[in-house]
């Protein structure tokens, strides 16, 4: 069995997933599975997986029925993982040749989840979220360290979670509402709440690309609208959540609704 599922949903990328699967199967550590969610890709996406899947069979592929979106591609993904620990790939991204040795290195059985930070490529090549050093935090604690970073570490990408936990995530929330933006919020808000320690780590496991055509770089006022609307139904949902952490709730809510107005003005 695989010790890392490396899941990659995919929907017309074929610009760039010849350079993401090619960095999977380079990594240095070699006992992963990568899977494949094309979501009817209309390019040649699918060509381009199926190509490599021929030549190293840690590739697995799986095509949706319909259009399903990012949430439900992803969560499609791992419950065809075999892995324990679960990392996420977007297309259009790539990772660092040790990405997998350095996650399965740090991976401690009292840890339910790994943050590491990313390195951001748009004009310049800049670490994106700046964490200063290691550390471990209760969830209480880490949460408290969310609310004083300037980006939130929302995103689904630069971690390694544990598949039982998001199994857990499965039976609060419908596996296959159909959202391509603000899922990466909604997935990581239900699995902060499920941890019990959290481990934040200052090395780089992720590049992430400034796509203009990308998800969140694209300003084509349809993808802006679609934006838009995703986020605020993630929102909806996380309302919905009762917990104990109020204080943390009351900042991230205004810090979503900040998000959202803008989308809005933007349209």
């Amino acid at each position: 069995m695989p010790k890392i599922s490396l899941i990659i949903p995919v929907c017309n990328a074929q610009n760039f997933l010849s350079r993401a699967l090619q960095s999977c199967i380079n990594q240095t550590f070699k006992d992963i599975e990568i899977i494949i969610i094309d979501d009817k890709s209309e390019d040649e996406s699918l060509k381009i997986a199926l190509e490599f899947a021929k030549k190293d069979q840690r590739i697995k592929i799986f095509k949706n029925d319909k259009n399903l979106g990012t949430f439900a591609s992803r969560n499609l993904g791992v419950l065809k993982s075999s892995a324990d620990f679960v990392m996420f790939l977007d297309a259009d991204d790539f990772l660092p040749l040790k990405a997998c040795e350095v996650a399965f290195c740090s991976i401690k059985s009292e840890l339910d989840l790994l943050c590491f930070d990313a390195f951001v490529h748009r004009v310049k090549t800049k670490q994106f979220y700046r964490f200063k050093k290691d550390e471990i935090f209760t969830k209480k604690q880490f949460l408290e360290f969310l609310t004083n970073q300037k980006h939130y570490c929302w995103s689904v990408w630069a971690k390694v979670f544990k598949k039982d936990l998001i199994l857990k995530i499965f039976e609060k929330i419908d596996i296959f509402e159909r959202l391509c933006y603000g899922e990466d919020v909604l997935f990581c808000y239900f699995y902060f709440m499920l941890c019990e320690k959290i481990a934040v780590f200052k090395e780089c496991l992720y590049h992430y690309e400034f796509n203009e055509k990308g998800r969140y770089e694209n300003k084509n006022k349809e993808i802006l609208w679609q934006n838009y609307q995703d986020k605020k139904k993630s929102l909806e949902i996380l309302k919905t959540i009762k917990n104990d952490f109020w204080e943390f709730n009351e900042k991230f809510f205004l810090n979503l609704e900040k998000e959202i107005k803008g989308l809005e003005g933007r349209l």
